[in-house]
This record gives structure tokens, C-alpha cells and sequence, in this order.
């Protein structure tokens, strides 16, 4: 089996959908988007495939950084936008079918978009909960 080589691409918020347009043009079909907390900031990988070989556009947006929809483009995202909003509390706009933050209902608004603060109780708290 041959492996085809990965390519990335860093690109900022304002260039994203005229990069993906040109995915979606060229053939290459969304895999996935994926999204991880980076010390201070956000990143957003966007996975393209094309004849078995990933192609890889990727934002890095300090928090409460509004980024655009690509699911104008690619109607499947809106799965993975609305998870990205709901968890990590990035403002993702123009979605096209937007839950507006009831996607992905948690008892702790927003778990992975900034490092949760747990109270340390004492072992008489801890055995009575």
C-alpha cells in the first residue's frame, strides 16, 4: 500500500472560506473538524480528503473569536460546529441548521473551553455526596 502525504495549511479566520470553496471545488470531501484547547488560544483543524490523501486547513483564534460556517459549503459541518460551539464556546456564525447551543447539553456550560475550577472538599463532604 502506498501512503500519500498529508498536507497543512495555517490560515486566519478571514481566508477559511475561500480556502475551503477551493476544496469543495477541486473535489475533496470534509472528513472532519476537530478542535482542541492550545494554552491561550484555539485551534481548528479542518480535514479534506481526495483520493485518499488528507489535506489540512487549520485556524489558531484566541478565545471568544467568532470564525464563519463552512456549512454553506459543506452541509455535513453544521455536526461539527455546533459540537465546536457547544463545548468550547467558540461563536461560529451563519451556521446553516444552528442549535444555538442546545446541540450537545452539558450540566457545566461550555466543559472544554476553559480549564474548570474543581472545589477540593473534605473527606466527611466527599462520603456524603
Amino acid at each position: 500500500m502506498i501512503k500519500k502525504a498529508q498536507s497543512f495549511q495555517a490560515l486566519s479566520p478571514a481566508e477559511l472560506i475561500q480556502s475551503v470553496q477551493t476544496c469543495h471545488d477541486e473535489g475533496y470531501r470534509l472528513v472532519q473538524i476537530s478542535c482542541t484547547h492550545d494554552g491561550d488560544n484555539y485551534e481548528l483543524t479542518y480535514s479534506f480528503d481526495r483520493d485518499l490523501a488528507l489535506s489540512h486547513l487549520r485556524i489558531r483564534i484566541p478565545p471568544e473569536t467568532a470564525i464563519p460556517s463552512i456549512s454553506r459549503i459543506y452541509l455535513a459541518a453544521f455536526v461539527y460546529e455546533n459540537e465546536i460551539a457547544d463545548l468550547f464556546g467558540i461563536p461560529i456564525t451563519g451556521i446553516a441548521i444552528d442549535y444555538k447551543g442546545t446541540f450537545i447539553r452539558t450540566k457545566i456550560p461550555h466543559p472544554f473551553g476553559s480549564p474548570q475550577v474543581v472545589k477540593a472538599g473534605s473527606k466527611t463532604e466527599e462520603r456524603d455526596e
